[in-house]
């Protein structure tokens, strides 16, 4: 079962050892610093710099773009699945849970939209997928709308208590 670990940045190092994941994708704004763990192989660790916002107001602030969409498919696609893959961004509330749905659908791209947008929710109620992720995900992914649709059903998550990091099946029940 290939799962998918989405936390904070304050509890990367944590949700990697416990999990044992071997492999991390960061979405950060640019330039912000933070440690790898140690169980993380380097060259298994993709940064996105990107801030969470859905467009751009300020050349300052980088809103998620095609490129970042298109190399975090690449990666989902290398992802060996032996060990869970840990997605990061500052709070785990939006960028995070967009890049673990769009890793789910695109190493499995036959399953359910809104069942993964269910597990999704299920798995972190506080959730709040970013939107301009999921908009470009939709269209290089042809989910025809599906994952945009989804998304909006599962509407916005409740409000973030440091919950930390959760995990769900990139395809099946929530883990």
């Amino acid at each position: 079962m290939a799962e998918i670990v989405v936390s904070s940045l304050s509890h990367i190092a944590e949700a990697a050892v416990r999990h044992k994941s071997s492999e991390m994708i960061s979405l950060l704004a640019k330039g912000q610093s933070f440690h790898r763990p140690a169980v993380v192989a380097g060259h298994r660790h993709l940064v996105l710099d990107m801030n969470d916002i859905a467009v751009a107001r300020h050349q300052i602030l980088i809103a998620p773009g095609r490129d970042h969409v298109e190399r975090l498919i690449e990666f989902a696609l290398t992802w060996d699945r032996t060990a869970p893959l840990l997605v990061h961004c500052w709070m785990g509330v939006s960028r995070s849970p967009a890049a673990a749905m769009i890793c789910a659908l695109a190493i499995q791209p036959e399953q359910d939209d809104d069942q993964l947008a269910k597990r999704l929710r299920k798995a972190a109620p506080f959730a709040t997928p970013n939107a301009r992720l999921i908009e470009i995900a939709d269209d290089l992914l042809s989910r025809q709308g599906r994952l945009i649709a989804a998304v909006e059903g599962i509407g916005r998550g409740r409000d973030y208590q440091g919950d930390g990091y959760f995990s769900f099946s990139a395809f099946g029940e929530a883990a």
